[in-house]
């Protein structure tokens, strides 16, 4: 008779579990589906020029100078910004853990060895014993496991791992962005110390004009307004250099910063600012944007997990199927709690739906489907960001290569201009007031030169910025050291 009691139950709970496995294979909500973007034919600025892209090529072939090498190594290894990534795909990876865990059965054990007077043993609350002392021993295990029959929790477990890739990707545009700053910052120092030698020889040139112009104004050759000019030049050239000085100073400090590291000099030599160009730079097809830029790939996991949040509110409607069971010993006297009739067991299943909530459910479920709006938005004005970003960048490296080439021209006609003057100031042909005059036209433009070609490296980096450069390169140099 008791075997077939204890037989009921088991029979029961096999065919509910076969008939809800049957069942659970579906997941109430929408599945995930990329919205449609309008990728153009071919960025604005270049014409189609086969997939291959400037950000296909890692970044230590992008970047040629051996002392930027070195400092872009250091900030992938010491950047704060970028450590703090590592710790939320931590945090991510551990709540995806944490939600799946849902899906299986949950097992707890539990024991109590108490006594008591008219009150059950371990409790507080009055309990008739007949006056006399009362024991009780018990240990056993329970099991609960909540049947996911309309996929809430498949939901919500695709919602978080989605979550956990969007970190992932995250981490991958800080890599970008960071290794885009360094450059960026370093092409600064080269510029800034440029323009400290064009000070430089700038104020010796004027120092050297108002060194004649005082003589000859001793003479008598020259008027004190001619050497009144001299010396404001000298003085105006002079105050730069301090300035300069300060910018270099600041500059370095922000790569520090940048590198993990407390304030420091960082090795800099102006004259290689010419070197840092990239023979050709082709930016790809647009479409293959979508799945190289880290924001845009973190953008659609993002949309992936409020969609799956979408089927979560929607499986709330629906009732939560649970199983439950215990199994244990039970017994007043500890010498027969080993014993066969000290056991205990029991099985259950638990149905819990909702009737009335009041209109909660239903605001819940709207509010998902809006969010999965508003992420769907963020995800094409991602997309669309990107493709101006990029054509902002192509045209940009292209008009300042043109204007680069006339300031160029444009220095080396105001030098010879100089030398002319020189030459004929010597042969006592012109005053040197003409000379000053030259001087002043060649040094502004000078600077403007320098101020372009940094403009047009700036315009490089952010290109490859903007294309998703550099992230893959640094996972496998990453898998390659683990191997």
């Amino acid at each position: 008779m008791r075997d077939s009691a204890m037989s009921l139950p088991a029979w029961c709970l096999g065919v509910l579990v076969v008939a809800l496995g049957f069942f659970a294979g579906c997941a109430v909500g929408p599945d995930y589906k990329r919205p449609q973007v309008n990728a153009p034919p071919a960025f604005r600025g270049e014409q189609p020029n086969g997939t291959n892209s400037f950000a296909d090529l890692p970044w230590w072939e992008i970047f040629h100078d051996e002392t930027l090498q070195g400092l872009i190594r250091t900030a992938l290894t010491n950047n704060y910004d970028l450590r703090v990534a590592f710790t939320r795909i931590t945090q991510a990876q551990a709540v995806t853990a944490e939600t799946r865990a849902a899906l299986f059965p949950q097992l707890n054990y539990s024991g109590l060895a108490g006594v008591g007077k008219n009150v059950a043993p371990g409790g507080s609350s009055p309990f008739p014993t007949g006056g006399t002392n009362a024991r009780l021993y018990e240990l056993y295990g329970t099991a609960a496991w909540e049947i996911d029959v309309f996929g809430r929790v498949r939901r919500m477990t695709e919602s978080a791992r989605a979550q956990y890739f969007a970190t992932q990707e995250a981490r991958r545009d800080v890599i970008t962005s960071l290794i885009a700053q360094v450059a960026q910052d370093y092409f600064q120092l080269l510029t800034l110390d440029r323009e400290l030698a064009i000070a430089q020889d700038e104020t010796n040139a004027y120092a050297g004009s108002y060194k004649i112009f005082s003589q000859r104004l001793q003479q008598g050759a020259a008027s004190k307004l001619e050497t009144s000019s001299a010396e404001a030049l000298f003085n105006s050239a002079a105050a730069t250099i301090p300035d300069l000085q300060r910018q270099i100073a600041q500059q370095e400090n922000l790569i520090s910063v940048l590198l993990g590291e407390n304030p420091r000099a960082v090795p800099h030599d102006g004259s290689q600012l010419d070197n840092q160009f990239p023979p050709d730079v082709p930016a790809g097809l647009p479409a293959s944007l979508l799945q190289r830029r880290a924001d845009i790939r973190e953008a659609e996991q993002q949309l992936r997990s409020a969609n799956a949040q979408v089927g979560v509110a929607k499986a709330n409607f629906f009732p939560e199927l649970s199983l439950t069971g215990l199994f244990g010993h039970v017994s007043p006297e500890l010498a027969t709690f080993t014993s066969g009739r000290a056991a205990a067991w029991g099985a259950a299943a638990n149905l819990t739906g909702p009737i009335f909530q009041g209109g909660r459910l239903r605001a819940q479920y709207r509010q998902a489907l809006a969010a999965r709006d508003q992420y769907a938005l963020q995800y094409q004005s991602t997309v669309l960001n990107a493709f101006q970003e990029v054509s902002s960048a192509l045209i940009a490296r292209e008009k300042l290569a043109e204007a680069r080439v006339l300031h160029a021209r444009a220095v080396e006609a105001y030098k010879e201009a100089v030398r002319i003057v020189n030459q004929r100031y010597t042969l006592g042909q012109s005053s040197y007031y003409e000379v000053l005059q030259e001087e002043q036209l060649l040094y502004p433009e000078e600077n403007l030169l320098v101020q372009t070609e940094f403009n047009q490296l700036s315009a490089i980096v952010q290109l490859y910025r903007a294309l998703g450069g550099g992230w893959q390169a640094v996972e496998q140099a990453n898998r390659s050291k683990k191997n």
